[in-house]
C-alpha cells in the first residue's frame, strides 16, 4: 500500500490531512517563521535555514522574505536563485528550478491542484503537478506559473502573466494567459 507521500510525489490522488504530511507541513511552517524573521544582516543565518527548509539548493541562493512553501523538501533549486520579496511555492508535486533563475515579487509557483469533478473534490483529495523552470529563467513580478508547466532555459516571462502551458527555450513569453511572443537571441 502506497503512503500518502509516495502518492502526492507521483501526481496520484492523495489525502493532504494524512499525519506524516501534516507533520512535514508544520516543520516547514516553523522553520518559513525563522526565515521570514531574520534581518538582512543575518545572512549565514538565512542560508542555513535555506538550505534546511530546501536541502537540495545550489550554492548562492538569495530569499528575500516573506516565502512561502509547503515542504521546502520537493524543490530543487540550482546555483544562484534569487527570489524577491513575497513569493509562493505549493511544492505538493517536486518544483526544479535551475541556475541562475531571477524571480520578481510576488511571482507563485503551484505544483498544486484539486480534480476539475466537483464529486472527486468532495472527497478532499487533491493532487498536484511538477514544474520545471530550466537555466538563466527571469519571471516578472506577480507571474503565476501553473501546475504541471515545464518553462524552457533562457526565457524571460513577462510581468503578471498566467503560465498555463509550457513555454520553450530562449523566448519572451507574456499575458494571460501566457503566450510566446519573440525568440530571444543568444549570443
Amino acid at each position: 500500500m502506497k503512503s500518502e507521500k509516495v502518492k502526492m510525489l507521483a501526481s496520484e490522488l492523495y489525502n493532504p490531512h494524512d499525519p506524516e504530511l501534516a507533520a512535514e507541513r508544520r516543520r516547514a511552517r516553523l522553520l518559513l517563521k525563522a526565515l521570514n524573521d531574520t534581518r538582512d544582516d543575518q545572512v549565514e543565518e538565512r542560508g542555513r535555514l535555506v538550505r534546511e527548509l530546501v536541502p537540495s539548493s545550489g550554492a548562492g541562493i538569495w530569499i528575500e522574505p516573506p516565502f512561502y512553501c509547503d515542504y521546502g523538501s520537493n524543490i530543487t533549486l540550482g546555483d544562484k536563485v534569487f527570489f524577491n520579496f513575497n513569493c509562493v511555492i505549493l511544492d505538493v508535486a517536486p518544483v526544479r528550478i535551475g541556475s541562475g533563475v531571477l524571480f520578481g515579487p510576488a511571482v507563485q509557483i503551484y505544483a498544486a491542484t484539486h480534480p476539475l469533478r466537483a464529486e472527486e473534490r468532495r472527497t478532499e483529495l487533491e493532487l498536484g503537478k511538477p514544474v520545471e523552470i530550466g537555466d538563466e529563467v527571469w519571471v516578472g513580478g506577480s507571474a503565476i506559473i501553473c501546475p504541471g508547466v515545464r518553462i524552457g532555459s533562457r526565457c524571460v516571462i513577462g510581468a503578471g502573466s498566467v503560465v498555463t502551458r509550457d513555454i520553450p527555450d530562449d523566448v519572451f513569453a507574456a499575458g494571460n494567459p501566457c503566450r510566446v511572443l519573440r525568440k530571444i537571441e543568444q549570443g
